[in-house]
């Protein structure tokens, strides 16, 4: 009887031990995340600073002359064609050639092929998605995109790395 009540005793110990005791979870304070978010931040803020620093220097070094717009994307339109303007929604065929700022050529439509998209849908950089609706049918641009309107922290998993500027020269074949 002793021996039975000893087993009961340890299996009722066991019994609320398990079922009882709920395991702590970690929560971050409130206060650490806001300071991570913080210091995310101002990573991001120094390197779009150091990528538009380096743009620049390309731009200054190559003698081109290029406009930046609000989001960060440089451009110059070489051309102005004469056909209609592209806007969101087409099918717009194009001319291309990447190369990163050491001159080193990623991809180039004589060897890739023609690009084909519809503009506003994704699928391709958005840096292209902005920089397309600035031409028409017809017209030659060159523009360099950061990582963050190019292929970001990752690149493309192929020809661009990771973190890269990337330099654009296009022509609008056609628009549907």
């Amino acid at each position: 009887m002793l021996l039975i009540r000893r087993h009961f005793i340890i299996f009722l110990f066991f019994f609320i031990l398990v079922f009882c005791c709920k395991p702590k979870t970690y929560e971050e304070p409130e206060k650490d995340r806001g300071a991570t978010k913080e210091q995310m931040i101002a990573v991001n803020r120094m390197l779009v600073r150091k990528d538009r620093q380096q743009i620049k220097d390309f731009i200054d070094s190559n003698s081109i002359a290029m406009t930046e717009t609000p989001t960060g994307l440089w451009f110059n339109i070489d051309k102005e064609g004469e056909g209609p303007k592209v806007k969101a929604g087409d099918i717009i065929e194009i001319d291309y050639r990447i190369t990163l700022l050491d001159g080193t050529e990623c991809y180039n439509s004589q060897t890739d092929d023609t690009k084909k998209f519809r503009v506003g849908k994704g699928g391709v950089e958005s840096g292209l998605e902005e920089a397309v609706l600035m031409l028409r049918k017809g017209s030659k641009a060159k523009f360099i995109m950061p990582p963050h309107l190019a292929h970001g922290l990752t690149g493309d998993g192929n020809k661009i790395p990771a973190r890269a500027i990337i330099f654009y020269e296009v022509e609008v074949l056609s628009l549907e």
